[in-house]
């Protein structure tokens, strides 16, 4: 059947996808210090028949996901922890969806995002073998050895030890499986100087896309804005200079941002949260995972349904209506570099004053400021390179 799917891969519709994340573990080899996930432990695992019964009750409810594709992902924790219970579940996916002549059957992603320390596993191996037609991977390396093991250091009650090499050696295994893999780079407060270094390593090792944010929590020190905005316009030189711009990507640069949003044409959520699903090991349904209770700091967790009630459409319904306007203090709504200006749902209900999911945090505002400064000097810094070698006059060969 696998290759029966890999045939059909075509359907495939980008952007168009409900994603559907299961919480197979709070487990995890790593205690990196900037995780919004607090409330991590080795107790809470999800089991098989919890696992079975939510794909049941989502595949026999066609009617409620009619999204062309769909993204099943699996996280932790560190999901590979559990690549028995994963590998067992997207069995079940395949052969159910087949059985039902679901419209998933063909078209759907298996993701993963991991720390990378037992890719190399046999298990892990096994799976990516068999799904790899339908699977993405990430694996998540903050840059330098000294970045990354500033913050992403193993759990256990010694001294600290970063987990860069366990995690270096298995990306060429990785890069050479999926050559246009990506990472994910957390950027938080004392970790800033390091920002250039680690996105050039990161390309050397052969990483054509970074993918780079800062934290959304309120970590940030007086002058880290200025800090920032000083790396990234070392990056910036170093990428023209170089022109590594010409096959590598860095998301801190984008024409996109730094620009006036329209609040009627422009009004979006940033995130999908209330239009995607996660379930936890108890079986309950979240609109996203940063609403779980091991994701909160200072609420409870915002529960909308479970494997046996189903989804709760009164206690979903006001992350339906989620916008850009409706949560943003006006300061936002008139701000003149709006564009690309990030936020978690997530972290707006945490940080909220009351439990309100319709009050944005604002705690990065100094931060984007930065970035947009910085952006705006890599575009014109690119921008008049290519001008004057376009303008650049071609040396005339004389006839013999």
């Amino acid at each position: 059947m696998d290759s029966i799917i890999k045939d059909l891969d075509t359907t495939w519709q980008d952007g168009e996808s409900k994603n559907i994340t299961f919480i197979v573990t709070k487990d995890c080899q790593l205690a990196c210090k900037y995780c919004y996930l607090v409330g991590k432990n080795e107790k809470e695992r999800m089991t098989w028949e919890v696992a079975k019964a939510a794909v049941d009750y989502i595949l026999a409810h066609e009617e409620d996901f009619q999204e062309p594709s769909v993204v099943w992902d699996f996280i932790g924790g560190e999901p590979f922890l559990e690549i028995d219970l994963i590998d067992r579940i997207c069995d079940y996916i395949k052969t159910e969806t087949f059985r039902l002549n679901h419209h998933w059957f063909d078209s759907y992603r298996f993701s993963f995002s991991t720390n990378g320390i037992n890719y190399d596993s046999e298990k892990v191996q096994r799976f990516i073998t068999k799904n790899h037609s339908h699977i993405s991977v990430g694996i998540t390396i903050d840059g330098t050895k000294r970045k990354h093991d500033l913050n992403r250091i193993w759990k256990g009650d010694g001294p600290e030890k970063g987990s860069y090499d366990a995690v270096v050696k298995n990306i060429p295994l990785w890069l050479s499986q999926f050559p246009e893999g990506s990472t994910k780079v957390t950027i938080s407060s004392a970790d800033i100087p390091y920002i250039r270094e680690s996105v050039l390593h990161l390309y050397s090792l052969g990483i054509k896309e970074v993918n780079i944010n800062v934290v959304f929590e309120d970590v940030w020190n007086d002058g880290d804005d200025k800090l920032f905005e000083e790396q990234l316009t070392l990056l910036a030189d170093d990428i023209i200079e170089h022109g590594l711009y010409k096959n590598y990507a860095c998301s801190f640069f984008s024409e996109a941002i730094g620009k006036p949003l329209d609040a009627q044409l422009d009004n979006q959520n940033w995130c999908g949260a209330g239009k995607m699903l996660s379930i936890d090991a108890a079986g309950n349904f979240y609109p996203c995972t940063r609403f779980a209770g091991y994701s909160l700091r200072n609420k409870r967790p915002i529960i909308i349904g479970n494997i046996t009630d189903g989804i709760d459409s009164n206690k979903l319904r006001p992350f339906l209506t989620l916008d850009r306007t409706t949560q943003s203090p006006q300061k936002c709504i008139d701000c003149e570099i709006a564009s690309g200006c990030a936020w978690c749902q997530g972290e707006n209900y945490d940080a909220a004053k009351t439990d309100t999911i319709f009050q944005r945090s604002t705690a990065i505002c100094k931060m984007h400021y930065a970035r947009v400064r910085a952006n705006n000097y890599y575009w014109n810094k690119l921008f008049r390179k290519e001008e004057l070698e376009a303008n650049k006059p071609t040396q005339s060969v004389n006839p013999i």
